[in-house]
């Protein structure tokens, strides 16, 4: 039998499929899916990527404005806080601080505060102003016309010297109170107020003592303690860089206000009410002339704007109701409304709201996003002193 044998060279099987490579069809329809789904996903890149700018710019916004509330709440909450003194009636020891006979100037020179002006100032612990009120005295310039002024004034919550107190060597005034019925014979007020200078305090000059009494032959003994009188003014003005509205302070340091202090940006109006207290416990007017007179109950009857309280009666005597130093006098709380806007304006949106902060409303206009943030403060000091079972 006979056996065929192949040919070097040749193949016997299935023959080998001819490979080819894309069309340019092909390849068009695959770059074009191929660029569907990379702006797909760029698409979803960029809205994620401007939410979540939207969403800084938002928290920026809200951590601004509840900042601002913080800080001008913190304040309030110490206005009028004088240490231990009283001012309730002529029989407490110490005696009371009488009523204000008028509102105390706010950029008084230290050197010129007289024994009626002190305590004017510590019976008037807040005081508010339109916009246009000359205080350049206090440094306050460039006031936005969105702003209101409001100044508060207390003592410091620590005594000077104290290891965590935040006064350091502040020459400024101080307040001494005393807590010893003997300091009313040598001394009839029961505080002094006024520098301390540079240097050590002398006895002469801060002479009241503490509850202890020490005997009459140490009265030069410095017992009581000292506390630093703390004064705060509050406004809007453009500061930064890029420009912004932004919430000022300027504190009064070494007897004099220091310059400006830019707090937090964003706040682009700045608006205040007063609580007044009008009516007794008893539900009749407020009357100082009276034996006993008719003291307030420590609740607000009302509240006021800063243009109602500008618009009152100053000349008025302080215990003719409505004259603007009686709603000075008789302030118990606080309405503090401030609008906070975003730093950066929002491409494509346009705020065509309007925002109600307190008596005000505010139409906004513009690329940026607001947001009104306000808080009721009762003056803890003035009003609790007034409460009685």
């Amino acid at each position: 039998m006979m056996i065929a044998h192949n040919r070097p060279g040749t193949f016997h099987g299935s023959p080998r499929r001819r490979q080819q490579a894309f069309t340019l069809v092909e390849l068009m329809v695959a770059m074009t899916i191929g660029l569907l789904l990379i702006s797909a996903l760029l698409a979803v890149f960029l809205n994620v990527s401007r939410t979540n700018r939207e969403m800084a710019k938002t928290n920026i916004l809200i951590e601004n404005g509840r900042f601002a509330i913080q800080l001008l709440q913190n304040d309030l909450i110490h206005a009028g806080y004088w240490g231990e003194l009283d001012f309730i009636g002529a029989d407490d020891i110490p005696p009371a601080v009488p009523a204000p006979t008028g509102i105390p100037a706010a950029c008084l020179a230290v050197a010129s505060w007289t024994a009626q002006y002190k305590a004017n100032l510590l019976s008037i612990p807040v005081q508010g102003f339109v916009n246009g009120t000359d205080l350049s005295t206090c440094g306050v310039t460039g006031v936005l016309g969105t702003s209101e002024v409001l100044l508060v004034r207390h003592a410091n919550t620590c005594v000077r010297g104290a290891a965590d107190c935040d006064e350091g060597a502040d020459t400024g005034p101080h307040i001494q109170i005393s807590t010893c019925r003997q300091d009313t014979d040598p001394d009839p007020s029961p505080y002094v107020l006024q520098p301390v200078g540079a240097g050590t305090p002398s006895p002469a000059t801060f002479p009241l003592r503490k509850k202890a009494c020490p005997a009459s032959a140490t009265l030069t003994a410095v017992d009581a303690p000292l506390r630093k009188f703390v004064s705060h003014i509050y406004y809007l003005a453009m500061s930064g860089t890029p420009s912004q509205p932004t919430l000022m302070r300027i504190s009064m340091e070494n007897g004099a206000y220091a310059k400006p202090q830019p707090f937090i940006e964003g706040i682009e109006q700045f608006r205040v009410e007063y609580g007044i207290d009008e009516n007794g416990k008893d539900g009749l007017p407020i009357d100082l002339t009276t034996t006993p007179p008719n003291l307030g109950d420590g609740s607000a009857d009302r509240f006021i704007t800063t243009a109602q309280l500008a618009a009152a009666d100053a000349t008025a005597a302080c215990n003719v109701a409505g004259s603007r130093c009686f709603l000075l006098a008789n302030t118990v709380a606080v309405k503090i409304h401030v609008l906070a806007r975003n730093l950066e304006p929002t491409p494509g949106y346009t705020d065509n709201k309007t925002y109600q902060l307190g008596a005000t409303t505010v139409a906004a206009d513009g690329n940026y996003k607001r947001h009104v943030f306000s808080s009721t403060i009762r003056l803890v000091n003035p009003s609790g002193r007034r409460e009685t079972p």
